[in-house]
Protein backbone atom coordinates (compact mmCIF):
# COMPACT_ATOMS: atom_id res chain seq x y z
CA UNK A 1 0.00 0.00 0.00
CA UNK A 2 2.83 2.60 0.61
CA UNK A 3 4.47 1.70 -2.56
CA UNK A 4 1.21 2.22 -4.07
CA UNK A 5 0.80 5.72 -2.21
CA UNK A 6 4.13 7.14 -3.41
CA UNK A 7 2.84 5.74 -6.87
CA UNK A 8 -0.46 7.33 -6.84
CA UNK A 9 0.86 11.09 -4.74
CA UNK A 10 3.73 11.33 -7.10
CA UNK A 11 1.32 11.68 -10.24
CA UNK A 12 -1.12 14.32 -8.57
CA UNK A 13 0.92 16.19 -6.07
CA UNK A 14 4.86 17.36 -7.25
CA UNK A 15 5.19 19.49 -4.17
CA UNK A 16 5.19 16.47 -1.92
CA UNK A 17 8.41 14.84 -3.92
CA UNK A 18 11.15 15.16 -1.08
CA UNK A 19 8.75 13.35 1.65
CA UNK A 20 8.09 10.92 -1.31
CA UNK A 21 11.56 10.58 -2.48
CA UNK A 22 12.35 9.86 1.55
CA UNK A 23 9.58 7.53 2.41
CA UNK A 24 11.03 5.44 -0.98
CA UNK A 25 14.39 5.30 0.09
CA UNK A 26 12.86 3.77 3.55
CA UNK A 27 10.39 1.30 1.45
CA UNK A 28 13.87 0.04 -0.42
CA UNK A 29 15.22 -0.49 2.56
CA UNK A 30 13.19 -2.82 4.35
CA UNK A 31 12.29 -6.05 4.93
CA UNK A 32 9.19 -6.60 3.45
CA UNK A 33 7.08 -9.54 5.19
CA UNK A 34 3.56 -10.71 5.54
CA UNK A 35 1.06 -8.67 7.83
CA UNK A 36 0.91 -12.18 10.02
CA UNK A 37 4.60 -12.14 10.21
CA UNK A 38 5.01 -8.34 11.59
CA UNK A 39 6.69 -8.69 15.23
CA UNK A 40 4.88 -6.72 18.21
CA UNK A 41 6.98 -3.58 18.82
CA UNK A 42 7.70 -2.31 15.41
CA UNK A 43 6.18 0.52 14.39
CA UNK A 44 3.79 0.33 11.26
CA UNK A 45 1.06 2.08 9.17
CA UNK A 46 -1.63 2.96 11.83
CA UNK A 47 0.12 2.37 15.10
CA UNK A 48 -0.22 4.66 18.12
CA UNK A 49 3.04 5.35 20.02
CA UNK A 50 4.27 6.57 23.07
CA UNK A 51 7.48 8.85 22.25
CA UNK A 52 9.35 10.84 24.43
CA UNK A 53 11.65 14.24 23.49
CA UNK A 54 14.99 13.47 25.17
CA UNK A 55 16.06 16.70 25.18
CA UNK A 56 12.96 18.57 26.83
CA UNK A 57 12.04 14.54 28.10
CA UNK A 58 8.43 15.59 27.54
CA UNK A 59 6.05 12.42 26.33
CA UNK A 60 3.32 12.57 23.53
CA UNK A 61 1.64 9.98 21.74
CA UNK A 62 1.24 9.84 17.61
CA UNK A 63 -0.81 7.75 15.24
CA UNK A 64 1.30 7.06 12.22
CA UNK A 65 -1.63 7.28 9.64
CA UNK A 66 -1.98 7.24 6.01
CA UNK A 67 -2.07 10.86 4.19
CA UNK A 68 -6.57 10.86 4.03
CA UNK A 69 -6.39 10.41 7.67
CA UNK A 70 -4.27 12.51 8.98
CA UNK A 71 -5.38 15.06 11.89
CA UNK A 72 -3.05 17.30 13.77
CA UNK A 73 -5.60 18.11 16.59
CA UNK A 74 -5.77 14.64 17.36
CA UNK A 75 -1.63 13.69 16.86
CA UNK A 76 -2.50 11.76 13.66
CA UNK A 77 0.53 12.15 11.54
CA UNK A 78 0.87 11.43 7.32
CA UNK A 79 3.59 9.14 6.53
CA UNK A 80 4.24 11.59 4.29
CA UNK A 81 5.82 14.29 7.05
CA UNK A 82 8.88 13.98 8.00
CA UNK A 83 8.42 12.75 11.44
CA UNK A 84 5.98 10.51 9.94
CA UNK A 85 8.35 8.72 7.10
CA UNK A 86 11.06 8.77 10.26
CA UNK A 87 8.95 6.37 12.40
CA UNK A 88 8.21 3.65 10.00
CA UNK A 89 10.07 -0.01 11.27
CA UNK A 90 11.14 1.68 14.62
CA UNK A 91 10.88 -0.62 17.55
CA UNK A 92 9.94 -0.07 20.88
CA UNK A 93 13.44 1.83 23.20
CA UNK A 94 14.84 2.81 19.59
CA UNK A 95 16.22 6.37 19.57
CA UNK A 96 15.36 8.53 16.20
CA UNK A 97 16.94 11.30 15.24
CA UNK A 98 16.00 13.85 12.38
CA UNK A 99 17.05 17.25 11.24
CA UNK A 100 14.81 19.88 12.38
CA UNK A 101 14.73 24.10 11.81
CA UNK A 102 16.14 24.13 15.32
CA UNK A 103 18.93 21.29 15.11
CA UNK A 104 18.38 17.71 16.04
CA UNK A 105 14.97 16.06 17.74
CA UNK A 106 15.96 13.34 19.48
CA UNK A 107 13.39 10.71 20.28
CA UNK A 108 12.88 7.58 22.04
CA UNK A 109 10.00 4.91 21.13
CA UNK A 110 8.56 4.42 24.71
CA UNK A 111 5.59 2.27 24.07
CA UNK A 112 3.74 1.28 20.87
CA UNK A 113 0.23 0.98 23.04
CA UNK A 114 -1.52 -0.04 19.28
CA UNK A 115 -0.22 -2.41 16.42
CA UNK A 116 -2.53 -3.27 13.89
CA UNK A 117 -0.98 -6.57 13.22
CA UNK A 118 -0.49 -7.77 17.05
CA UNK A 119 -3.91 -6.76 17.09
CA UNK A 120 -4.99 -8.54 14.69
CA UNK A 121 -6.22 -6.62 12.79
CA UNK A 122 -4.70 -6.96 9.06
CA UNK A 123 -7.06 -5.56 7.18
CA UNK A 124 -6.13 -1.80 8.12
Amino acid sequence: RLKDLVKVTREFKREEEKYLKELEGELDRAKIVKSEDVPEGVITMNSKILLKNLDSNEEFIYWLVFPPDSDPDQNKISILTPIGTALLGYHVKDIIEWDVPAGKARLEVKKILYQPEAAGDYHL
